[in-house]
């Protein structure tokens, strides 16, 4: 598995050790870094983000609505002491011979047990984030292109919050202007 991140990934963060100094600057330590706090609606504030990531504007931090509404349905391999997995048990359904999902979930269109909040509402949050089951890591608000995933966009709009905007291209991913081939550069 690739775990390096994405050029725009990368700058979902702004290190500030510049401003770190400086006293009107608002800063966020976060695991030991010190970043800068981005305003939302900025064009590095709608980046990709994880749903924990407290130093960039993240909808998921507002919304809950997938939490609330899909079946989190996984390898029950995942489930903490069967073999290296990490979910808690007390938060977990076995649904089948070799799939667990989460408590709450299990018929899809109900919340689950680790949600904690009001949907929609700031500070909505997992309980066990760290924790949490594949389908949550992997799901995002956004697609590799960009483009808002349609999935989140339907379950956002279900409990009455706004659609999510395209994420603006970066230019170094999707460069306006073709770079000059080496044998057209004059030596």
């Amino acid at each position: 598995m690739n775990l390096t991140r994405k050029p725009a990934q990368r700058r979902i963060i702004a290190i500030a050790d510049i401003r770190a100094s400086q006293s009107d600057s608002p800063i966020n330590t976060t695991a030991g870094i010190q970043a800068e706090v981005l305003a939302p609606g900025s064009l590095a504030s709608r980046r990709k983000t994880a749903a924990n990531d407290t130093t960039a504007y993240n909808p998921c931090l507002s919304c809950g609505a997938c939490c609330a509404h899909f079946r989190v349905s996984f390898y029950c391999g995942e489930v903490a002491g069967e073999g290296g997995g990490m979910v808690p048990p007390e938060f977990v359904s076995q649904v089948g011979p070799l799939r667990a999902c989460m408590k709450g979930t299990e018929y899809g269109g109900q919340r689950c047990v680790a949600l904690r909040g009001e949907l929609g509402q700031d500070g909505i949050h997992c309980a066990i984030y760290a924790q949490r089951p594949s389908p949550c890591r992997e799901f995002s608000p956004w697609l590799d292109d960009g483009e808002p995933n349609p999935d989140c966009q339907r379950v956002r709009n279900a409990i009455g919050l706004p659609s999510l905007p395209r994420q603006p291209s970066d230019d170094d991913e999707t460069p306006t202007h073709t770079p000059p081939r080496r044998q057209d550069i004059a030596a």
